[in-house]
């Protein structure tokens, strides 16, 4: 058997071992600003952030704040904000839950209604030119492989 050769890294290129979370990190910060830059392009004035919260209320109607803030991974802090300048923006409302007075809903307002096609037109266009050049396997097996990384992850207990 031959000795294996191991080549230096260049400076400032990491450990295989630790590469995955920083292309995972790059990613997400680098889709997150064409994102929003396409958003732009299509009129429409609101952050990733803003887009998740919006998203899953098209998705799945009106929530408590707290379930809310589990579907998007947003902080309470960060989400709170997020709330006051969608409310500010007249997409959303703030309302009293009828069945228990206690429990503050976030709604959709009809403002929005238009909003939800277009957004979804700018998403398909990120799926698209996030899968360029994929086959469907190699979609389908990428996308496994992140949902690992997350059940790791999520399983962690921290």
């Amino acid at each position: 058997m031959g000795q294996r050769t191991v080549l230096p890294r260049p400076a400032g290129v990491m450990s295989p071992h630790r590469l995955g979370g920083f292309l995972i990190a790059k990613i997400h910060r680098t889709g997150g600003r064409i994102f929003a830059r396409m958003l732009r392009q299509r009129g429409m004035e609101i952050n990733p952030a803003h887009g998740r919260v919006l998203f899953v209320l098209w998705e799945e109607g009106s929530m408590p704040i707290n379930e809310l803030a589990k579907r998007v991974s947003l902080g309470k802090s960060t989400l709170t904000n997020t709330i006051d300048r969608l409310e500010a923006a007249g997409q959303i409302v703030r309302v009293r839950s009828v069945d228990d007075r206690r429990k503050i809903l976030i709604e959709l307002t009809p403002k929005n209604k238009g909003l939800h096609e277009l957004y979804e037109d700018v998403s398909a266009g990120m799926t698209r030119l996030f899968y360029r050049g994929f086959s469907k396997e190699d979609a389908a097996r990428f996308d496994a492989y992140l949902a690992r990384v997350l059940a790791n992850l999520e399983g962690s207990g921290t």
